[in-house]
């Protein structure tokens, strides 16, 4: 069992709905923590909280780095936990992700390190090759709205679909402009998308989520999002204003060191891929 505390999805409902975004709206972190302070974060479980574990283990004494890894199942309490200074940072999002977070909550986040890129993956157990997929068939989409619109995009390069020209920054299935097999698009939460495999004919799930269930995406998938100019790239965040706090800075370092990028080209061997 890793060192880690887990937070029950029950608790992450009541969670979101009692955190709040309790924070001045000009307000912003506090750079006074000492070093030796304990440095709390947030993460979803895989890869993030495994990496942030391999750290704790292995890495974090030597550099004086006292580190605890929360681990959450959404993409909203480790934000308003960070805004909220319930936790010091968090390492679980993309930076188009933090950015529309930001914009629609009124947060104060950024990013301090980039870490790894999980590409986007396109699933079935109904198809075992792309033009598999049947005429008419449903694929799942995840929900919020920066995943889905990337979701979508995905799917257009790999040439299920065409998109509205203009719309592929923000796109939804209503952008669809060309859909030769007639898909229909069932849009879930991000966490649920394995979940959903038996219920339709493709599933389009974040690379944290596959792995998580079990799913292989460099064996798995019908088709594997691109890595090159990829912008979403996973960062280790703050609220503005804890940018130089030390132990934040001890962890970028540890996140985007040579050990580090060993432990993940070993452990998920193409599944998630180093970004530095």
């Amino acid at each position: 069992m890793r060192n880690t505390t887990k937070i029950t999805a029950a608790v992450l409902a009541t969670g979101a709905l009692t955190l709040g975004l309790t924070a001045c709206g000009s307000d912003k972190g506090d750079t006074k923590a000492k070093a030796s302070d304990k440095l709390v974060v947030a993460a979803t479980p895989v890869p993030h909280a495994e990496i942030l574990d391999y750290i704790k283990k292995n890495l974090a004494k030597k550099e004086g780095l006292n580190l605890e890894v929360k681990e959450f199942t959404d993409y909203v309490t480790p934000n308003t936990a960070t805004e909220d200074g319930s936790v010091d940072a968090n390492y679980f999002q993309t930076t188009p992700y933090l950015k529309d977070f930001n914009k629609k909550q009124g947060t104060h986040l950024t990013s301090v390190a980039t870490v790894h890129l999980e590409p986007l993956g396109l699933y079935s157990e109904k198809a075992d090759k792309l033009d598999g997929i049947k005429k008419g068939g449903t694929i799942a989409l995840p929900n919020d709205a920066d995943n889905e619109s990337r979701a979508l995009r995905f799917l257009a390069k790999s040439g299920l679909i065409t998109l509205k020209p203009g719309s592929e920054a923000t796109a939804t299935p209503q952008d669809v402009a060309k859909n030769p097999k007639d898909l229909e698009f069932k849009e879930v939460e991000a966490a649920q998308t394995p979940r959903s495999l038996k219920d339709v004919d493709g599933a389009v799930i974040n690379g944290n989520y596959a792995i998580g269930a079990g799913l292989n995406p460099a064996k798995d998938t019908l088709a594997l999002e691109s890595t090159k100019n990829n912008e979403y790239n996973n960062v280790l965040a703050v609220k503005e204003g804890n940018e130089d706090d030390p132990r934040v800075k001890k962890l970028a370092k540890l996140l985007t060191s040579p050990e580090v990028k060993k432990f993940i080209q070993d452990k998920y061997k193409g599944s998630v891929l180093p970004s530095f």
